[in-house]
């Protein structure tokens, strides 16, 4: 795919204004600074997104690599979660991506497709990246078209995280695991009613999306990535049906809201501060705003009446290497450190999510705080409701994402019906998916 045809994927009319991630990276694709020589200097460019909880930790995790490493020295550029990839897709336009990037799952098909992704099988077969033990099927979330582009470094699984002073004061139990999402629109309405407290602060659509298609038996995406995965456009009408019940009782924000909250960051998003019962996010999302708010409790996302056990076990993030890199091995070398250090974890601690190696999870247990407990204990549940990962999401994602959250701007905004804007979201996003894919 051409590089033009790839910008306008990612969202090009945002770029122009975007790049916040510039002097990374470099145009030579050959490797010419891992001869061996482990005294030449190298300085290996490094991006991310996250909190500014995440980027103090990851620059402590950095510096403590450099005091092992006296040769080795990062040049960061970390950034919000917003805009985060069509950053990189302009830094992959002037072919100056950074050396080693986090990646997600949502975005590497779409990254790897079109070359920007250096192939790390190489690494994990010559043991550089050492994976042995991380779980094999972890490990192959990473693998598009036969290459190794993502290196898992976590996991994570969705969960419901809430409030549980927010649901005291409304006169609520606290959530339980046999929540139905009737159960769960009462009582975030009931939080509105008896506290005026937003009940849920937010569906975040990329993670939760999939999760409501899998309840019906679904996937969002076909196996082959040339269309969505579920043709009954009732799936996508009642979700925008749940959508509109709870903002028009005032329970959740609406989409100007909630674009200034995502302004502020997570450790003031409202399940946080007391202003909301609780948000959708993945199981990881206590330990990152700890130090706001400590209490936060979690609990298996609500269920349809269907049974259908809908969780999976997600790649929390990769970490992956341009191919644009001279400094390949080096890289390589870094991210299986990340990955198998139990220094570096004990610093990361859940941040990230759950440690990809077992062995350091293992390791980590007895330094564990009672929120990161919660997070294990959670974890130990939530394989109890969920079923194998869906393949990763394919080529021209990020427009059907941009496409599907404009289709719940309509709805919410009453200027299209549930039926109307499901069915133009199945005309477009199909129409994306099959370009693509080509």
């Amino acid at each position: 795919m051409k590089m033009k045809r790839f910008l306008s994927l990612m969202l090009t009319a945002v770029l122009a204004s975007s790049i916040a991630l510039t002097g990374c990276g470099s145009s030579d694709s050959k490797e010419t600074s891992s001869s061996g020589d482990s005294s030449k200097p190298i300085k290996l460019t490094i991006t991310w997104w996250g909190s500014q909880s995440r980027h103090d930790i990851t620059k402590k995790v950095l510096d403590l690599y450099t005091s092992k490493n006296p040769n080795i020295t990062f040049e960061t550029t970390p950034a919000g979660w917003d805009g985060y990839f069509d950053k990189l897709s302009a830094l992959a336009a002037g072919d100056t991506m950074p050396d080693i990037m986090q990646m997600d799952y949502a975005y590497i098909s779409t990254f790897t497709k079109n070359n920007m992704l250096a192939d790390l099988s190489e690494y994990v077969n010559d043991k550089t990246i050492d994976m042995s033990n991380v779980d094999p099927n972890l490990v192959s979330t990473g693998k598009i078209n036969d290459k190794l582009t993502g290196a898992v470094i976590a996991s994570n699984i969705l969960a419901l995280t809430y409030n549980p002073d927010v649901f005291s004061k409304a006169g609520l139990s606290a959530p339980t695991s046999d929540w139905k999402w009737s159960d769960f629109e009462k009582d975030m309405i009931t939080i509105k009613q008896k506290t005026g407290s937003y009940g849920i602060d937010k569906f975040e659509t990329m993670s939760f999306f999939p999760y409501w298609v899998r309840q019906y038996g679904k996937t969002v995406y076909a196996a082959d990535g040339t269309k969505l995965g579920y043709d009954d456009d009732k799936v996508l009408i009642e979700y925008f049906e749940m959508l509109k019940r709870l903002q028009d009782a005032g329970a959740m924000p609406n989409p100007d809201e909630w674009t200034q909250l995502l302004t502020k960051g997570k450790e003031a998003e409202p399940v946080v501060t007391g202003t909301g019962g609780s948000t959708m996010d993945w199981s990881n999302f206590p330990s990152i705003v700890s130090k706001s708010n400590p209490n936060l409790k979690l609990v298996t996302p609500p269920y349809s009446t269907s049974g259908t056990k809908a969780l999976w076990t997600k790649p929390a993030m990769f970490f992956s290497v341009a191919n644009s890199s001279k400094n390949k091995k080096e890289a390589a070398k870094f991210i299986s450190w990340l990955i198998n250090d139990e220094d570096a974890n004990k610093i990361m601690m859940t941040e990230r999510g759950t440690s990809a190696s077992s062995k350091v999870r293992e390791a980590l247990k007895p330094s564990l705080t009672a929120q990161q407990k919660e997070m294990f204990d959670y974890v130990d549940l939530a394989v109890k409701h969920s079923t194998k990962a869906d393949a990763p999401e394919p080529a021209g994602v990020a427009e059907v994402l941009k496409v599907l959250n404009d289709s719940i701007n309509t709805v919410l905004y009453k200027k299209s019906s549930s039926e109307d804007a499901a069915k133009q979201f199945r005309q477009k996003a199909n129409e994306i998916l099959a370009r693509n894919s080509k």
